[in-house]
């Protein structure tokens, strides 16, 4: 469970990097968490796997970006 809350968090931190949404910590950690989960749905529609903790961080940031564009979108914040 630490392992993946850890993961959680690099991965939130790299998508809001990449997607200029700069936040606190605890948003970092929840949004690589969320990401990793809509990253994993949306990544076995397509017939892809992670294998490793660097594959779960590459789908999890995918995922959180995903999340980070809905928010936008629902929200209209930047």
């Amino acid at each position: 469970m630490l392992w993946g809350i850890i993961l959680g968090g690099v991965a939130g931190w790299i998508a809001s990097m990449l997607m200029n949404a700069k936040k606190g910590l605890l948003r970092y950690i929840v949004l690589g968490i969320v990401g990793g989960f809509v990253g994993n749905i949306l990544a076995g529609a397509v017939g892809l796997g992670a294998r490793n903790s660097i594959g779960s961080i590459i789908i999890s940031v995918v995922g959180a970006c995903v999340i980070i564009l809905l928010g936008r979108w629902l929200f209209g914040k930047k």
